[in-house]
């Protein structure tokens, strides 16, 4: 495969950046000066993009461009330029959306032809993986991120949309076929079988590792989960809401990085964050300087799924109750012929529903970040390559028990409970 780019395309760097921002005037006149007087560095950490910080004497701002191919991997992974397209129609829509949760940067400017999204540089931030890592906690984060999940997606969906639109939006959307692509393989078929990018922790994980491969039942449901995702068009799901595509302060949530956002089931985005609070919390024996130093910091992690998920739940309520106002259960077979315990009812088959696919995404998510391509730092900067392996290991099992499991919890607290159980009697190598 070779990496082909369209006319009118220049992957910038820290320097060419600024000519293109001196000739932008809108650009221009938020960061101030001319070019000498701007500072530029490119800071893309990530697997796929460019992100440069861009400052002036009058402000600053994020730039971020697609590549044409997967940075993590390179030039042999060619990747369209459109997924630039994708992200800058999810950040609008999440902006309409999330009115009382996490928030979304300010976009400055989309260019399509160049792929690049000119977007509020959030200075006071850090990455939210960064700080779990550390071991910080962060108060606001069960609330807002709880809030702009229920938001996005109930209003995103046929819930509430109305459904002209919604269509127009799924046809949009569904044009996002190589990222989509990219997840079915690396979370939903790959740890399964013999990939060539998978990779883990060798030796200590091989026999786990390769046991995945022979788990019947484990196999049967990941695919069960990969159907709904490939199947389900609920809502506009983020696509990649892990716990890197979070930046906090102790007084503010954004969600950035909606690359992958397509329309697919609510439940791929609510598990995503569930599992990448459980990487965390697993990751945590690796980070302590002695034993037990970080249980507090642990409990701290399993109550904040606890809240995210009530958060979650009671806003998804409470939309329900004053917002259901699409196609689906509408309220002229229930409310309006005076039967509101029917749409309780039916609210609470939709949770329960809802539920379920979490735990099941939030498996196979913790699954691929272990024996897939690209792993977690919580677990990658664990130097120890003995304790790391323990680790990840536990979240291996627990990884399992979701996916397997999915049906038979019956709330938060339960898979705490299992989180708890699995930490202290450890897996066996």
């Amino acid at each position: 495969m070779t990496v082909t780019t369209p006319k009118g395309y220049t992957a910038f760097s820290a320097d060419t950046i600024k000519g293109y921002i001196s000739g932008i005037d809108e650009l221009a006149e938020r960061v101030g000066g001319d070019q000498d007087q701007m500072e530029t560095v490119e800071i893309g950490d990530g697997n796929l993009n460019l992100v440069f910080i861009v400052k002036g004497p009058v402000g600053s701002m994020i730039i971020k461009q697609a590549l044409p191919y997967v940075r993590l991997v390179g030039e042999s992974w060619p990747l369209p330029l459109k997924r630039s397209y994708f992200e800058y129609h999810a950040l609008t829509r999440q902006a309409r959306t999330s009115t009382s949760g996490a928030r979304v940067p300010q976009v400055y400017r989309f260019d399509e032809a160049k792929a690049l999204i000119a977007m509020e540089y959030l200075a006071d931030h850090i990455i939210l993986r960064k700080g779990l890592i550390a071991g910080i906690e962060y108060p606001k984060i069960a609330r807002d991120l709880g809030l702009f999940m229920a938001e996005t997606l109930f209003r995103t969906s046929d819930l509430h949309m109305e459904t002209a639109r919604k269509k127009q939006d799924v046809a949009l959307f569904s044009d996002n076929v190589e990222l989509c692509d990219i997840t079915e393989n690396l979370v939903f078929t790959d740890p399964y079988h013999d990939a060539e990018m998978n990779s883990w922790t060798s030796p200590q994980l091989d026999r786990l590792a390769l046991a995945l491969r022979q788990d019947r039942d484990l196999k049967v449901a990941v695919q069960v989960m990969k159907q709904k995702f490939t199947s389900s068009s609920q809502a506009l799901v983020h696509g990649d809401l892990h716990s890197g595509s979070v930046m906090v302060t102790q007084d503010d949530t954004q969600v950035i990085d909606p690359e992958f956002a397509f329309y697919g089931p609510m439940g791929f985005d609510t598990g995503a964050l569930f599992a990448n609070y459980l990487l965390a919390y697993f990751s945590q024996d690796g980070h302590a300087g002695k034993p037990g130093e970080r249980d507090d910091y642990q409990e701290w992690l399993l109550t904040t799924i606890i809240d995210t998920w009530q958060v979650f739940e009671d806003r998804f309520r409470a939309l329900w109750r004053s917002e259901r106002d699409g196609i689906l259960y509408p309220r002229a077979l229930f409310e309006d012929q005076d039967d509101a315990p029917g749409a309780e009812q039916a609210l609470t088959h939709t949770l329960r529903a809802l539920f379920c696919d979490t735990l099941g995404f939030a498996g196979a998510k913790m699954i691929r970040r272990l024996v897939g391509l690209a792993h977690v730092e919580d677990m990658g900067s664990i130097e120890d390559p003995d304790l790391r392996a323990r680790c990840e290991a536990n979240a291996l099992s627990m990884g399992r028990e979701l996916l397997v499991g999915r049906d038979l919890f019956s709330s938060m607290n339960g898979v705490c409970e299992v989180a708890r159980r699995i930490r202290m009697e450890g897996t066996r190598l």
